[in-house]
């Protein structure tokens, strides 16, 4: 992409894109809720409203120019803890195995990790691979299905596959970004300081 084409991001806090990224993370307790106490069509709800209120706030951050650092650090917290919060009640309901939950959520901490030493050694957070979000996606087509299921019964013979491909899907590319993460990550903190580093699709210096 040419410089004159790159979003500028800046630092503004009070924008309509941040708001809706509020609202999104304030609709997640309600969506655990929901799903615990057997508010299935409910809680689709709230899912359906996350997720178009998601599309509208990436489009208008993006028309209208408010790109923020607040509302990149927002809009993927709210999607993980989404799909968080799902994984907790569906896996409460017994919907899906608790190794699945582990595989998930245990990715999202082991970058955590790789954070803290990219931390160490001078670089900033790691930049979503398009791996990641590849994986993110999925899990985020997976989830509702998997609960469509549990709201009409009658169709969780189609949703309870399709939903279960993608979930699986979803998980194996969570991982696949992660082992890129841990061989950039192993890559860079190599680099003597001060070194020119060589160039990356995965890592900025």
């Amino acid at each position: 992409m040419a410089g004159t084409d790159r979003i500028q991001v800046s630092s503004r806090i009070l924008t309509i894109p941040n708001f809706l990224s509020l609202i999104r993370l304030a609709l997640v307790p309600v969506f655990l809720v929901f799903i615990i106490v057997g508010a299935d069509f409910a809680a689709l709800i709230v899912l359906v409203v996350s997720s178009v209120t998601d599309y509208i706030d990436g489009q208008v951050a993006r028309r209208f120019n408010q790109v923020s650092r607040l509302g990149q650090l927002l809009d993927p917290a709210a999607d993980r803890l989404f799909i968080f919060a799902a994984l907790a009640g569906l896996c409460v309901r017994e919907v899906i195995p608790i190794w699945l939950v582990v595989v998930i959520v245990g990715r999202d901490f082991m970058l955590a990790g790789l954070g803290i030493v990219l931390a160490n050694h001078g670089y900033g957070p790691l930049p979503v691979h398009h791996l990641g979000k590849m994986g993110t996606f999925a899990l985020l087509f997976a989830l509702p299905i998997l609960m469509l299921g549990l709201a009409f019964h009658q169709i969780n013979w189609i949703t309870d596959p399709v939903g279960w491909a993608f979930a699986l899907w979803g998980a194996f590319l969570y991982w696949w970004a992660g082992i890129v993460y841990i061989r950039e990550t192993a890559r860079v903190i190599r680099i003597p300081l001060g070194a020119p580093a060589s160039a990356s699709d995965t890592l900025g210096g």
